[in-house]
């Protein structure tokens, strides 16, 4: 009997070790895109679900390790890939319109962390 159990949830657990594994923004779009579908089909209440809090957690650790990135470049008298101003928004209606303009064969070889690279690129160019 215990055989069976470990057999039925032993993929389970290991997905599980996988995601947890995995760093921060380092999600592929694929993967994020199904999370948040997920929780969409929720409705109104599916920005209060604990999925949501670690979606936004992603976007919010890629925007960290960009911006620090960002930083570096700047005081090491380096070009950056954008000029982002130092604060802004971005909706989640933003976010997912640009995750969605990946074809989907791209999305699982994109990681949110790139996603976000790409769309500062695009949203915010350095003057030439």
């Amino acid at each position: 009997m215990i055989r069976g159990d470990i057999a039925r949830i032993g993929p389970a657990l290991m997905a599980g070790c996988l995601f947890c594994a995995m760093a921060p923004g380092e999600m592929s779009v694929a993967a994020f895109l199904a999370r948040s579908d997920a929780i969409l089909r929720l409705g109104p209440l599916a920005m209060a679900t604990p999925e949501a809090s670690r979606l936004k957690g992603e976007v919010i650790a890629a925007a960290r390790r960009y911006k620090a990135r960002v930083d570096a470049e700047r005081r090491a008298g380096r070009k950056t890939t954008s000029c982002p101003p130092e604060t802004g928004t971005l909706t989640p209606q933003q976010w997912l319109a640009h995750l969605r303009s990946y074809p989907a064969p791209r999305r699982p070889s994109v990681s949110i962390y790139s996603a976000f690279d790409a769309l500062m690129k695009k949203r915010y160019p350095c003057p030439a």
